[in-house]
C-alpha cells in the first residue's frame, strides 16, 4: 500500500460527494467543511430509506453547500451534479445484507450500474483530480484466520458484499484503461453519529431503551472489526491528496471483537441485566442471512 508525501491541499476545491445525506457520506460532509472551510461541496442523493436530509442541516442556506436530489444511475443528473468537480467520492450504495437476500437486482444497480454511470462522466471531466470509490471488506468474504490484505483473494458471499466487489473492479478499471484518477478504499464497519437505526449499533441501544431483546444470530461469536465514522472519514480525505491512482487502502479501526461481546458492553454501558435482554433472537431465515467471522 503506497501514498504520498502529505502537501497543501488546493484552495477552494469543488467536491461531488455521492450518498451524501447517508451515514458514512454526510459525516464525510462535516468533516470536509471542518477541514477546507472554503470547500464548495455538492451533495447528490436520491433519499431513499436510510438517507435523512436532517444531517446536513447544519449547511442548510450555506453559500457553498448544493444538494440535488437524484440518482447515480440517471446519467443526465449526475453529468449536472459533477461538472466542475475536483474530486468525487462515491459513497452512494445499497448496503445491507439482508436486503440484498431478497432484493439482489437494486443491489446491482446502485453498486455496480450506478458506480459505471458515474465512472463515465467523471472521463468528461477533464479538471478532475481524484475519483474515491468507497467499497467494503464485505468483498473479501470470511477468513479463519489472520487478516485480509489490500491483495487478498476477493470472495464476496452475498449479494451485497458481490455488488460492491463487481463496482469495486469496475472502478480500477477505468484506472487501468483510461487512467481515471481513481482510488478505492475498503473499510470495516462503521459506528458512530448520524448511523442508520437498522445498523447493529444503533438498533441494540435503541431496542434495549424500547425495553426488546437485541437480535443476537446464533450464539453470536462472529468477529467485527468496529471503525468510528470520523476515523473513517478522515482517511478518505487524506487519501485524496496522498493516495495512489490505482490502489486499493483497507480502512480498519482495530477493534475486533465478537458480537456477543459488543452486547454485553452496550448492556454495561447502560446498565441492563444479559440474562434480561440479550437472549438470542432469530427472525425466519436468519441463519441464512449470516456472515462468519471476518477479521481485517
Amino acid at each position: 500500500m503506497r501514498t504520498r508525501k502529505s502537501s497543501a491541499a488546493p484552495a477552494a476545491r469543488t467536491w461531488l460527494v455521492t450518498g451524501g445525506a447517508g451515514f458514512i457520506g454526510s459525516n464525510f460532509v462535516h468533516l470536509l467543511f471542518a477541514q477546507e472551510p472554503n470547500a464548495r461541496v455538492r451533495v447528490l442523493d436520491k433519499l431513499t430509506y436510510s438517507a435523512n436530509l436532517k444531517n446536513l442541516q447544519l449547511f442548510r442556506g450555506h453559500k457553498n453547500f448544493q444538494f440535488i436530489k437524484g440518482d447515480i444511475c440517471d446519467a443526465r443528473v449526475v453529468a449536472r451534479a459533477m461538472a466542475g468537480a475536483d474530486v468525487v467520492v462515491n459513497f452512494a450504495a445499497e448496503t445491507a445484507v439482508d436486503r440484498s437476500i431478497d432484493d439482489p437486482h437494486t443491489f446491482l444497480r446502485t453498486d455496480v450500474v450506478g458506480v459505471h454511470t458515474l465512472l463515465q462522466q467523471a472521463r468528461k471531466e477533464p479538471q478532475l483530480k481524484r475519483f474515491i470509490q468507497i467499497s467494503t471488506d464485505e468483498v473479501y468474504g470470511q477468513i479463519k484466520r489472520g487478516s485480509f490484505y489490500e491483495t487478498s483473494e476477493l470472495r464476496p458471499r452475498n449479494p451485497y458484499a458481490a455488488a460492491k466487489a463487481g463496482g469495486d473492479r469496475l472502478a480500477y478499471s477505468f484506472f487501468a484503461t483510461y487512467g481515471l484518477p481513481v482510488i478505492i478504499t475498503r473499510a470495516s464497519n462503521n459506528y458512530g453519529p448520524r448511523a442508520y437505526l437498522e445498523k447493529m449499533i444503533p438498533l441494540f441501544v435503541t431496542n434495549l431503551i424500547d425495553g426488546q431483546k437485541v437480535p443476537v444470530y446464533g450464539a453470536g461469536l462472529q468477529i467485527r472489526d468496529w471503525l468510528y465514522v470520523s476515523d473513517h472519514c478522515r482517511a478518505v480525505h487524506m487519501l485524496v491528496d496522498r493516495g495512489v491512482s490505482g490502489e486499493v487502502y483497507n480502512v480498519g479501526g482495530g477493534q475486533e471483537c465478537t458480537n456477543i461481546s459488543l452486547v454485553r458492553r452496550i448492556l454495561k454501558l447502560m446498565q441492563r441485566g444479559l440474562q434480561q435482554a440479550a437472549a438470542p433472537w432469530l427472525a425466519a431465515g436468519a441463519q441464512s442471512a449470516q456472515r462468519p467471522a471476518q477479521h481485517h
